[in-house]
């Protein structure tokens, strides 16, 4: 009976110890595989496990294949992870401690990028610009685009972050669905005016691409501060998910349930209530004393603009829209260089910004942190594979209007001859071998709707080492072919790659393109801007002396003589664009 019984505990030992193993084995298993995986293939990229199985199955046959003689890296497009089969990659990953730890490329001559080693609160809140009271997980790019980009020797004047404290409590008290918002709101709903205005307010409306609405933000949001309203943003489904929310505990976007949301389009009733439309009914003084609201101001490209632009651009006018509590602007310009000649703003706006060209270089990089989304899956899983390691990074932005086969080959021509001439990128040693020492590593970053400069530029670096004997790597992360108007994935995309132009250390751009002066904007660049020919001279390209973006069309309009007059010479600070004569940008002053 004892030797029955000790017979059956050895069984159930035996039988726990069996499943105990064969637990341990299936647990252990996957784990095995990967290490497994890793030692063996090194180009096992764990984010194929966030894949779905035929993309990954598609990126591992194309990690795969690596012909022996193929020197040229494509960067995977911004589809989800998903790598074509014609698309070769070798992702070079970074953790997030790594990256903290790395030391600048101009320190103790250690490569790795544009990172530095010495990082304060300072540098994470921007010198000042970015407040308190943020949930970082909620915008993770807000305080870890730190890790990417240099600092900026740039610092925001105490005027300026005063100005900024002052705004947030302004827009926490009147923001979106508070008791301020709610009375004003009233008054916009009732027929009768008796209603007294609590706070003032100026909503913005998108006109055309992403590059275009940033730079409108940007003015409109200074224009905000200036006369104490407060910004909200009308954002269609296409600008989903792009920008994190820039004032903490409150909103900038316009509720969906705001009154007049869906007539914002209706040009009669813009018309009706513009400056011109008032002016043409000749009831300017009636509406003086019972100001219209809401009133619509069109400072974009239309017939009908030039009266917005004499009204809004005039001390007269600002003065009649101190009266209105609502105002919708509509612009795709970059507006701000006006207020530094207009006297009721001329003071306030230069103690704002001692330096005069960093105006959208601190507004832009307080307005615009990329959304979770654009940060982690398109902009830090490009950077860390492909540009971390790189010695130095190149940003070209090439826009070309007129696709045909003889333009493309003409910007191309320009292209090279700017970037070769200025010694941005180096020349193909044609008469040596691959086997010339490596000094240094240079990535080309393409942006561009078309692949056929990437080609180009891959083609040229593809077989034969450079004269400085520097290794040439070249990436586009997407060409949509032409600009899908109203598809927000197209507009994360173009996000993710402004913001990747604006990591560069170099930066090459196309003239007129917005998209380029988001860019050189945040990343405090002066870029090297391709000319278009003139009198017959053909000039390749022309360093811009100022960051800022360049107002196509300001108003030439004097408020007191009623003449035109030459914006461009009026004050130091404010001249000619190198990229648009008829256009004017901020210069510094100093």
């Amino acid at each position: 009976m004892e030797v029955v019984e000790v017979t059956k505990e050895r069984l159930r030992f035996a039988s726990k110890g069996f499943t105990s193993i064969m637990v341990t084995f299936f647990i252990a298993l996957p784990v095995l595989l990967i290490f497994s995986m890793m030692s063996g293939n090194s180009k096992f990229d764990p984010s194929l496990f966030f894949l779905g199985v035929d993309e990954a199955q598609n990126a591992t046959a194309a990690l795969e294949y690596k012909p022996a003689s193929f020197k040229r890296t494509i960067a995977p497009l911004f589809i989800g992870g998903h790598v074509s089969k014609d698309e070769f990659f070798e992702p070079t990953l970074m953790r997030n401690d790594d990256l903290l730890n790395a030391t600048s490329s101009h320190s103790n001559g250690e490569k790795s990028g544009s990172f530095q080693s010495t990082r304060t609160a300072d540098n994470l809140l921007l010198d000042g610009l970015i407040p308190f009271g943020f949930d970082e997980s909620s915008c993770l790019s807000r305080y870890h685009s730190v890790r990417y980009r240099r600092i900026s020797p740039h610092k925001p004047s105490p005027f300026l972050l005063a100005k900024l404290r002052n705004y947030e409590k302004l827009h926490a008290r009147c923001g979106p669905n508070t008791e301020s918002y709610n009375k004003t709101l009233k008054g916009l709903t009732e027929s009768h005016t008796s209603i007294p205005t609590v706070c003032k307010y100026v909503i913005w409306r998108p006109v055309n691409g992403l590059g275009n609405r940033m730079i409108s933000i940007v003015s409109s949001f200074l224009y905000a501060i200036l006369t104490n309203r407060v910004l909200l943003v009308y954002n269609g489904t296409d600008m989903a998910n792009l920008f994190c929310e820039p004032f903490p505990s409150t909103s900038w976007l316009l509720p969906r349930d705001f009154p007049l949301r869906n007539q914002l389009h209706k040009s009669e009733m813009k018309y009706s209530h513009t400056s011109e439309g008032i002016q043409d009914k000749d009831r300017i003084n009636k509406l003086i004393e019972s100001a219209p609201t809401p009133l619509f101001l069109h400072l974009a490209l239309k017939k009908r603009d030039y009266l917005d632009k004499k009204f809004f651009f005039c001390d007269q006018g600002q003065a009649f829209l101190r009266k209105v509590p609502w105002l919708v602007l509509s612009s795709e310009q970059y507006f701000a260089p006006s207020f530094f000649l207009m006297p009721s703003f001329q003071k306030e706006v230069s103690r704002m910004f001692l330096n005069k060209e960093t105006v959208f270089h601190h507004l832009g990089r307080y307005l615009f942190s990329p959304s979770n989304q654009v940060w982690e899956q398109l902009i830090t899983k490009f950077y860390d594979a492909y540009l971390v390691k790189a010695d130095e990074k190149i940003g070209l932005q090439i826009r070309v209007f007129r696709a045909n086969a003889k333009m493309l080959q003409i910007t191309m021509d320009k292209v090279l001859a700017c970037t070769l001439k200025a010694k941005l990128i180096p020349e193909v040693d044609t008469a040596a071998s691959n086997s010339k020492s490596r000094k240094s590593s240079k990535a080309i970053v393409v942006t561009s709707l078309r692949s056929e400069f990437y080609n180009n530029l891959s083609n040229m670096y593809l077989d034969k080492p450079t004269v400085t004997g520097e290794v040439v790597s070249v990436y586009q992360p997407s060409h949509e072919g032409y600009q899908h108007r109203g598809d927000n994935m197209h507009n994360m995309k173009a996000w993710a790659e402004i913001y990747l132009l604006s990591l560069c250390d170099v930066l090459v751009t196309s003239p007129w393109s917005t998209f380029g002066y988001v860019a050189q904007g945040l990343g405090g660049l002066k870029p090297w801007i391709l000319q278009q020919p003139e009198n017959g001279m053909y000039q390749a390209c022309k360093q811009a002396m100022s960051m800022e973006p360049c107002f196509h069309y300001p108003s030439r309009y004097d408020c007191k003589s009623e003449n035109k007059i030459d914006v461009g010479s009026l004050v130091p600070y404010i001249r000619k664009c190198e990229d648009r004569e008829s256009g004017v940008k901020l210069f510094n002053d100093h």
